[in-house]
């Protein structure tokens, strides 16, 4: 029996200095699967569609958990989050939108578009790494739950 490939974490966040804080706040939570960060809305969906480079599922694994940021380069997080929710075999896949902005229009259009979370980008990596423990997931991303692939 193989092991299975652990399913991946999709962050969207265009800013380089948050990506980094965010990986190192998830691996700091001590969860095992890959992080795949994309700075560009249209490589995150390409990733998602499994387009391109990203079609080895075994090497880009179906995400088990999506953070989003919602000022993205070529597509914005709510597009990217509105094709992830679009694809049936990631529907249910947990979708937070963590970002700096607390416009209450884009709260509501990020529930609308399927988030499961809405999270404003805390000050200095501890209150981060505190929003990540937070989250919840940890059983989905410890359990070895991969999605199914298409």
């Amino acid at each position: 029996m193989s092991a299975q490939t652990p399913a991946a974490i999709l962050v969207a966040e265009d800013d380089a200095q948050h990506a980094i804080l965010i990986r190192a706040a998830l691996k700091a939570a001590r969860l095992a699967n890959p992080i795949l960060v994309f700075d560009d809305g249209k490589q995150a969906v390409a990733y998602l569609q499994g387009e391109d480079v990203y079609a080895d599922r075994g090497r880009y694994p179906l995400p088990v958990l999506g953070l989003f940021d919602l000022h993205l380069p070529g597509l914005s997080g709510l597009d990217v989050l509105r094709v992830m929710r679009d694809q049936p075999s990631l529907a249910h896949v947990p979708a937070v939108v963590l970002t700096a902005s607390e416009d209450p229009a884009d709260i509501d259009h990020s529930f609308a578009a399927g988030a499961n979370s809405y999270l404003i980008k805390p000050v200095g990596f501890e209150a981060l790494l505190e929003v990540v423990r937070n989250l919840g997931l940890n059983w989905v991303l410890t359990n070895g739950v991969t999605p199914q692939q298409p």
